[in-house]
């Protein structure tokens, strides 16, 4: 049974926005560090923003200004709310979560920005 489902995906014009997001209710350990990472048709992974327990955040320099992370603690979920979405942004978006226990990561959900 997966621990992170990931919802949200989809495709969108340029300059359109998509808001993704990360289940883990089913974590019941302590989290640390709540993330995205994407890759790309033949690129690298990236990481592209994460939230820790205490609130801080941090971006990739390329979606700074245009995504936005955030995390609901009691419900265990992260939104990232991708807004003015470029061709560069399409991707395959896997959440990540860095609990005391191990590390855990999402299916992916699937970005497309396209004319």
């Amino acid at each position: 049974q997966a621990q992170l489902v990931e919802s949200g995906g989809g495709l969108v014009q340029p300059g359109g926005s998509l808001r993704l997001t990360c289940d883990a209710s089913k974590i019941i350990f302590s989290i640390n560090v709540m993330g995205w990472i994407r890759q790309g048709p033949g690129k690298r992974r990236e990481s592209v923003a994460l939230i820790t327990i205490g609130g801080g955040t941090n971006y990739a320099d390329s979606v700074k200004g245009r995504f936005t992370i955030s995390r609901d603690s009691a419900k265990n979920t992260m939104l990232l709310q991708m807004d003015n979405l470029n061709p560069e942004d399409t991707a395959t978006y896997y959440c990540y979560v860095d609990a005391v226990n191990r590390e855990y990561w999402g299916q992916g959900t699937q970005v497309t920005v396209s004319s």
